[in-house]
């Protein structure tokens, strides 16, 4: 028997037995979707997020790095409850152009025309290297533009414990930290509107000692970089990092502790930023524990001994939950019976999406209730690096469908 994360608190069965996602029975939400594969969005869990950081990082801008989830009906709710969009594309930044709110642009290798269309509407662009910067300051010389410009840093530390390291390696991503000073003042000097410094060095982190630490080496580090360029940000950006637990034993981040760790470093920063705002930019932690991925079971068979429930869905919808997203050590995501939720569990049993591929495993050898074909399978913790993180096209299988409730 392999174990199962953990099921995000909060979700709860109706007197039938069935899943209730946002107040609603699953089978009505299928029946309203008119079928499965579904993605489920709770909109009051993404609120309760997003009012749990207001709390804790009272002064601190909110964030939506679009890359956890660019579902339209998701964003256009999500521009209520933050004061920021991320994307990492232009194609992103046509999903969120129209909601009203500031927009930075960041990820390496940004045709010269999506740098164009950045410019023209007015958006900061978080350059990942000289060449970039070049590259934009030509086209605002050429189209008598001027463009909002922060630098990315790659900085000469990690976070500690993170799923991904974006931090004290050679990388794409942003320029080292000690040619940083220069590319500012090169900005500056062009003329170009000097928007800050956006440093982010790994992601899901759960364990609060590591943020604490990456946030107070982050503040020191800008403070560094303004000082030898001699330009006051106006703004940083702390990167994000936050982590949900996908898998037994993993921690629940404490971002009380993280908050009242960096109200402490913000209040002794040094002079040079005594002006800059401070903004963290924030995906899977806002979304991730508010979707749940709804699948059918279509057949029930036995081999050799084992038991498996093979469903209409799979690793070309939930990648991340097939273990094929990145994990070193395939562990099983939270998962359960959404037709029999809360019941006791009393078999031993595989469940696999419909692919032709034994890469296609939801969950492996784990304790569930007794289901039969017709049963919906939940998979929690999908509201981030779902749908468009996954191979979609593979085996030509229908789309999933989404729904925000």
């Amino acid at each position: 028997m392999k174990a199962l994360g953990p099921i995000p608190p909060g979700f709860e069965a109706n007197p039938e037995g069935r899943l209730l996602i946002g107040g609603w029975d699953v089978e009505a939400l299928v029946a309203e979707a008119r079928g499965t594969p579904l993605f489920v969005y709770d909109t009051r869990r993404v609120a309760d997020q997003a009012a749990r950081f207001r709390a804790a990082f009272p002064g601190v801008a909110l964030h939506y790095a679009v890359k956890a989830n660019p579902y339209g009906p998701l964003l256009e709710a999500m521009a209520t409850m933050v004061d920021g969009f991320d994307v990492a594309s232009a194609g992103e930044l046509g999903r969120v152009a129209h909601l009203g709110l500031p927009i930075s642009f960041a990820g390496p290798g940004k045709r010269d025309q999506e740098l164009e269309t950045a410019i023209r509407a007015g958006i900061t662009i978080n350059l990942e290297s000289e060449g970039e910067a070049e590259r934009a300051l030509a086209i605002c010389a050429r189209e008598g533009l001027k463009a909002k410009l922060a630098v990315r840093v790659n900085p000469p530390f990690g976070l500690k414990g993170s799923g991904q390291k974006m931090g004290g390696l050679p990388s794409q991503f942003g320029i080292d930290h000690d040619r940083a000073p220069a590319l500012v003042r090169r900005i500056v000097e062009a003329g170009a509107d000097w928007r800050g410094l956006h440093i982010f060095a790994g992601s899901q982190a759960l364990h609060a000692d590591a943020l604490i630490d990456l946030q107070r080496e982050t503040v020191v580090l800008a403070a560094a970089i303004a000082e030898q360029a001699g330009q006051a940000p106006p703004e940083i950006n702390l990167g994000g990092g936050f982590g949900i637990p996908y898998f037994a034993k993993d921690d629940r981040l404490d971002v009380d502790a993280v908050g009242t760790a960096l109200a402490n470093t913000l209040a002794e920063r040094p002079k040079i930023l005594s002006e800059t705002k401070f903004a963290i930019e924030l995906g899977r932690w806002l979304v991730g524990e508010a979707g749940v991925y709804l699948t059918r079971i279509v057949d029930r068979k036995e081999s050799r001994g084992r038991t498996f429930l093979v469903t209409d869905g799979g690793l070309q919808h939930q990648l991340a939950a097939t273990g094929n997203f990145g994990q070193l050590l395939r562990r099983n995501y939270p998962v359960a019976i959404a037709s029999r939720f809360g019941a006791e569990s009393v078999e031993e049993a595989t469940i696999t999406g419909c692919l032709c591929t034994p890469l296609d495993l939801l969950a492996d050898e784990a304790m569930l209730p007794m289901a039969e074909v017709g049963d919906l399978v939940a998979i929690f913790c999908a509201g981030a690096y779902g749908l468009t993180a996954s191979p979609t096209a593979f085996l030509s299988q229908p789309m999933a469908r989404e729904m925000l409730v």
